[in-house]
């Protein structure tokens, strides 16, 4: 437990900031599951679509820092190569 008035105060931002993260990264699975989804059933437009909303929210995750750029940068890399696989 946190002696400190300041360990208090940084335990109950922690806890926010948490609810935030998690909220982002939902959102990163939740629209890489929409492009596998089209991507395994064969729509090249609409896996197109959720493949730009997935390259904004992984962007958006790496530039609040709440997952690493690189990590951003592989999942966006193994998704295009899936999406470019579609015929």
């Amino acid at each position: 437990m946190p002696n400190t008035k300041s360990a208090i105060k940084a335990a109950r931002q922690n806890i926010r900031r948490r609810v935030v993260n998690l909220k982002t990264l939902e959102a990163i699975r939740k629209a890489t599951k929409q492009v596998r989804k089209f991507a395994t059933a064969g729509s090249k437009s609409d896996a197109a679509q959720a493949l730009s909303a997935a390259f904004a929210s992984l962007d958006k995750a790496a530039k609040k820092h709440i997952i690493h750029k690189n990590n951003a940068s592989r999942k966006k890399s193994r998704l295009a190569k899936l999406v470019a696989k579609i015929k």
